[in-house]
C-alpha cells in the first residue's frame, strides 16, 4: 500500500475484502464484549496482514469501529446493572488529557524502553488476576479519594494510548478489579463506556487526516455489534475465577504481540 496521509491507497472493495472485514468484526466483537476491550488489538493486526493495511490506517479504522462496538457492549453490561456511569465519564476525561501528552512524549522516549515497560507491568498484572477474585456484588463507590484515583488512572491511560496505541480497556479492567475492588463485570462495562468519547474524538481527527476507511470501520463496527452482546453473556456466566483467567490468557498474547514489535524494532 502507498501514498501520503492525504492520498492513501485504499485495498480493492470486492469479496475478499467485505468478507474479512466481517470475520475480523464477528471476533473483535466477542473479545470486546468478552473482556471489556475496544478490540483493536485484534482488528489492527488482522487488517495490516490480511488486508494490507498500514499501521496507521488500520489504527484509525479500528477506532472507528470501536464506537459502534463499545456501544452495544455498554447496553449489554447496563442492562446486568454493571456501569459505573459517572465513574466512566471521570476516566474518559483523563484520558483525554493523558493521550495529548502521550503524543506529544512520543517523539521524545525510546518505544523499545517503553514497550519492554509495559510489558513487565502486564506480567504483574497476569500473575495478580490469580490471587485478587473481587466479589460479582462490589460495585464503584465514588468518594473523593476514588475521585482523584479515577482521574490518574485515566491520565495514565490516555497517556499509554498516546505512547504506545494500546486501548484503554487492558489498562482500565484490571485496574478497577485490583486498585479499586470493583466486580470484573461492572470494571469490563465502565471500561467500554469510557472509551466511547475517546474514540470519537480520535475518530474526528482521524477523518480529517483521511486516516480511516470508512467502509472497512463501517463493516467491522457493524459486524461486531453483533457478537458484542453474546460476549458479554459469556462473562456475567461464567465464574470470576474463570473470567481471570481468560483475561490473563488475552494480556499474555497481548503482551506476546508487543514483545514481538519491540525485538523487530530493535534488529532494525
Amino acid at each position: 500500500m502507498t501514498g501520503t496521509a492525504d492520498e492513501r491507497v485504499l485495498p480493492a472493495r470486492n469479496a475478499r475484502f467485505f468478507l474479512t472485514c466481517v470475520g475480523v468484526g464477528l471476533l473483535a466483537g466477542l473479545l470486546s464484549g468478552l473482556f471489556g476491550v475496544g478490540g483493536g488489538t485484534v482488528i489492527v493486526p488482522l487488517l495490516v496482514l490480511i488486508l494490507g493495511f498500514d499501521q496507521r490506517l488500520a489504527a484509525g479504522t479500528s477506532l472507528a469501529a470501536i464506537v459502534p462496538t463499545a456501544a452495544v457492549g455498554v447496553v449489554s453490561y447496563a442492562l446486568t446493572g454493571s456501569v459505573a456511569w459517572v465513574a466512566a465519564l471521570i476516566l474518559a476525561a483523563g484520558a483525554v488529557v493523558g493521550a495529548q501528552f502521550g503524543t506529544w512524549l512520543l517523539a521524545r522516549l525510546s518505544q523499545t524502553l517503553l514497550r519492554w515497560c509495559f510489558i513487565g507491568f502486564l506480567a504483574v498484572v497476569i500473575v495478580t488476576l490469580f490471587y485478587v477474585i473481587p466479589s460479582r456484588e462490589v460495585g464503584l463507590e465514588l468518594t473523593w479519594i476514588t475521585g482523584i484515583g479515577l482521574v490518574v488512572l485515566g491520565v495514565i491511560t490516555g497517556v499509554l494510548s498516546g505512547l504506545l496505541g494500546v486501548g484503554g480497556g487492558i489498562v482500565v479492567v484490571p485496574a478497577l478489579m485490583i486498585l479499586f475492588g470493583t466486580s470484573d463485570l461492572v470494571a469490563k462495562g465502565t471500561s467500554l463506556l469510557m472509551m466511547i468519547p475517546t474514540a470519537i474524538s480520535g475518530t474526528v481527527g482521524n477523518i480529517r487526516r483521511r486516516n480511516v476507511d470508512l467502509v472497512a470501520a463501517a463493516v467491522v463496527g457493524l459486524s461486531a455489534c453483533t457478537t458484542t452482546a453474546l460476549g458479554a453473556f459469556i462473562a456475567t456466566r461464567v465464574d470470576p475465577f474463570v473470567g481471570n483467567v481468560l483475561f490473563a490468557a488475552f494480556l499474555t498474547f497481548i503482551a506476546g504481540q508487543m514483545a514481538w514489535k519491540a525485538v523487530r524494532a530493535r534488529r532494525r
